[in-house]
């Protein structure tokens, strides 16, 4: 089963898209931001229905329960599925097939997994149907595609030998700060910036993890957000790694007169603390600090996350 949401959903609630997914099967890849696959060979069984009928449940609760009507596409192969989920006419609906020979009749720019590039090449040369790509040779597809020719033809023919990889959303974390009026000043969005980092820290040591990737957005008054992603050189948890991404990331943004109104900081592809090796350093100015993150830490934890901080980000009461 592939399932495709309409729209591009916020994480909280493509997650829970994704518990109503476990509620019929243990097997579920996730593949944000819109869709995710489910093996249902062993749930047809325990649940003594037909797939379609499994497809159909899936869509009333998500409808009832979030207002998400998805698509949902049911084929013997990931290449069927998907590209049937992607056929379905109506904003939500189940489109089920059981032989992948319905591939034919369709525009080959329709298959899953080809592109615009190239399906334009392919009708160059006359392959405009699904039928057509697969009853050529791959060595011909091969030089019209490059190396993706081979598996195109494949997966025309109905060959698809990719499995149901069971796979969760990765874990984030975020943090978010508003200004209370537009923002010009450099200093101060540093401090802010500053202050979501210790925020962020704090909460990744408190719950034993480290971030692989920071991402930084950005909201302007009047104006679309800037947002982007950088990866850790290695996973962290630590203020000093934090700061020195994120700054980096603020520089990226090559900010001129834009009125800030927002910014907001999270950890992607969180890893477990604990699996995650310390480096032995040479750095005694970094030992020092990374000895006074741990009292911090332990401040944080007796008197409460405001307890103590940096300089920087201190606001006198008015």
């Amino acid at each position: 089963m592939h399932v495709r949401c309409p729209d591009r959903l916020p994480e909280e609630l493509y997650r829970q898209v994704l518990e109503q997914l476990h509620e019929l099967s243990p097997v579920v890849e996730a593949r944000p931001p819109t869709a995710a696959l489910v093996d249902l060979r062993g749930a047809l069984r325990y649940h003594g229905a037909s797939a379609a009928h499994l497809g159909e449940i899936l869509r009333l609760r998500t409808v009832s329960r979030y207002g998400v009507d998805v698509r949902v596409g049911i084929g013997p192969t990931v290449t069927v599925a998907a590209t049937a989920s992607a056929q379905v006419e109506r904003p939500g609906g189940v489109l089920a097939i059981e032989a992948a020979d319905w591939l034919a009749l369709l525009p080959v720019g329709d298959l899953h997994g080809i592109g615009p590039r190239q399906a334009a090449v392919l009708k160059r040369y006359g392959v405009d149907r699904v039928g057509l790509l697969a009853a050529l040779p791959a060595a011909t597809v091969q030089r019209l595609l490059g190396k993706a020719g081979r598996t195109a033809v494949d997966r025309a023919r109905g060959i698809d030998p990719r499995t149901v990889t069971p796979r969760r959303l990765p874990a984030s974390a975020g943090v978010r700060h508003r200004f209370p009026h537009d923002v010009l000043d450099g200093a101060a969005v540093r401090s802010a910036l500053l202050g979501l980092v210790v925020q962020l820290g704090s909460e990744l040591r408190r719950r034993g993890q480290a971030a692989r990737a920071l991402t930084l957005t950005l909201t302007f008054a009047g104006g679309p957000a800037w947002e982007k992603t950088r990866r850790l050189p290695e996973p962290s948890g630590h203020e000093d790694d934090l700061r020195q991404l994120t700054y980096q990331l603020m520089d990226a943004a090559g900010l001129q007169r834009g009125r800030l109104t927002g910014l907001a900081l999270r950890a992607e592809d969180l890893a477990d603390g604990d699996q995650v090796a310390e480096q032995l350093s040479l750095d005694t100015a970094r030992q020092a600090r990374l000895t006074a993150e741990r009292a911090a830490d332990r401040i944080r934890e007796r008197f409460g996350p405001g307890a103590i901080g940096p300089a920087a980000t201190y606001r006198p009461a008015s």
